[in-house]
């Protein structure tokens, strides 16, 4: 097999060893020596593997994986340092790449886990994709949902458990119906357990079922949603809100695909599919206890990132046509239209409740337009249109990330604060995260934040533990 491979390092020697002996294996080889170049060129071209070096003088490789494997050939990393340790290691891995090898190392040692990854790909390209992939209701053809989309087919293809993860409003049930719908067991069940709604009390009976006579109140026997799901998928929403004290018993429900019903003296068995949801980090869970770490490999056989609107944000016009076109249809009434306006507000605005707040907010604007047969920027919610604005002025008046005024020196004194504050906060949080290797204890023990507020600080900049 000749692949397209690409070597991201900084040390011209070796990276030049590197990249002739993979020549001289039949493939073409791209060399880039900073990871800005290493981006530019993955937009450009389709890559099988990439080396990538961990200390680039513009950056940490580690950082740059998941950003490399967002294009549609979705490339195999293979990270190289000569600082190996097993925290680097650990952070590669979870972070998608394919292996981790240390410099200096001998040649064979390096083109291993190229062969391997090749393998590896030429066997997943020989997997059949489904003939017909129905995607009902989801919209968007950005390359964050193309991938999506992308993985959500091959998931489909498989009986194996699903943890599909993603910010609230994302739109990670239609995902898990999808799956579902495109399965082998798309004619039975998809049953949808709201697991933050469960009763602590009733979670066992809601899940399990009940005899008769089980408990106070229970004059019938009643079927349990995991044995409703026999033979289709039980989809769990909110996994993590799952109480404790029933995940292990999930866990060998999952295991053993048999359960007793409350009250119950035999075993029922139930052949189902499990898809997974969540909008929390199970991980940081599992080190503060809250979550079993048992259950969290059960459950993450096969793992989908649901990327948030603010990372899409040429699907939001797409996604506004299909549901004014769905509103008009419900109402009886002409399709409005959209002036440029209102797209335009629409397109700038950032989407913290993702593809949910953007139609809870369209049809708040229908109701606005009233009769009117176009939707103006008017139509929209004041504190959109404040916050787009706001944005926009500081933009063209050019304030750096530094928090000054490019145009006469010298910005509004509560921007360049707050500009100044949040690159503080930037650069500390990246650096802790570095030093401590991605540990949260030792994070929250170095810098005396709490766990929540340290969590909420790496969310609020995106910033991976």
């Amino acid at each position: 097999m000749s692949a397209n491979i690409l070597i991201v390092d900084d040390d011209k020697m070796f990276g030049k060893m590197l990249l002739h002996k993979v020549k001289t294996m039949g493939h073409s080889v791209h060399y880039a020596e900073t990871l800005r170049e290493a981006y530019a060129v993955n937009r450009q071209e389709a890559f099988d593997v990439i080396y990538l070096d961990v200390n680039m003088p513009d950056g940490s490789g580690l950082d740059a994986i998941v950003k490399l494997r967002e294009s549609l050939s979705e490339p195999e990393i293979i990270i190289m340092t000569g600082d190996a340790g097993a925290d680097g290691a650990e952070m590669a891995i979870k972070s998608g790449a394919w292996d981790y090898v240390a410099k200096p190392s001998s040649i064979n040692n390096l083109i291993l886990p190229l062969e391997r990854s090749l393998q590896y790909r030429e066997a997943k390209k020989a997997v059949s994709p489904p003939q017909t992939f129905r995607r009902d209701d989801i919209v968007g053809s950005s390359q964050a949902m193309t991938l999506c989309l992308d993985q959500t087919a091959r998931a489909s293809l498989s009986d194996a458990s699903i943890l599909i993860m993603g910010e609230t409003g994302t739109g990670k049930e239609l995902i898990a119906w999808a799956i579902h719908s495109n399965s082998s067991r798309a004619t039975n069940n998809f049953v949808v357990v709201d697991c933050a709604a469960l009763s602590s009390t009733l979670v066992e009976s809601t899940l399990f079922g009940y005899e008769k006579g089980a408990y106070t109140g229970a004059d019938k026997a009643q079927e349990g949603l995991i044995k409703q799901a026999d033979g289709g998928t039980l989809f769990l929403d909110e996994i993590g809100e799952l109480p404790i004290s029933v995940q292990k018993s999930f866990l060998r429900v999952l295991q053993e695909r048999k359960f007793r019903p409350v009250g119950g003296k035999t075993e029922v068995l139930s052949d189902f599919r499990l898809v997974a949801a969540t909008n929390r980090d199970l991980d940081a869970m599992v080190a503060d206890g809250s979550f079993r770490s048992d259950l969290l490999y059960r459950i993450r056989a096969f793992h989908i990132q649901m990327p948030p609107l603010r990372k899409r944000l040429e699907d939001v016009q797409e996604l506004a046509q299909y549901y004014i076109t769905r509103l008009c249809a419900r109402k009886e009434i002409p399709v409005k239209n959209q002036s440029s306006e209102f797209l335009d507000y629409l397109s700038h605005y950032d989407w913290p409740g993702n593809v949910r707040e953007l139609f809870n907010i369209l049809e708040r604007a229908m109701m606005e337009a009233g009769s009117s047969p176009t939707l103006f920027g008017k139509h929209l919610p004041v504190e959109l249109r404040v916050k787009v604005a706001t944005s926009s002025f500081v933009h063209e008046k050019g304030i750096s990330a530094e928090g000054r005024d490019e145009s006469n020196g010298l910005g509004k004194f509560h921007e360049m604060r707050e500009m100044a504050i949040a690159k503080m906060e930037y650069d500390y949080l990246s650096r802790l995260v570095s030093e401590t290797g991605g540990d949260a204890r030792k994070a929250c023990d170095l810098s005396g934040l709490s766990r929540s507020r340290f969590y909420e600080l790496l969310k609020k900049y995106e910033i991976k533990c």
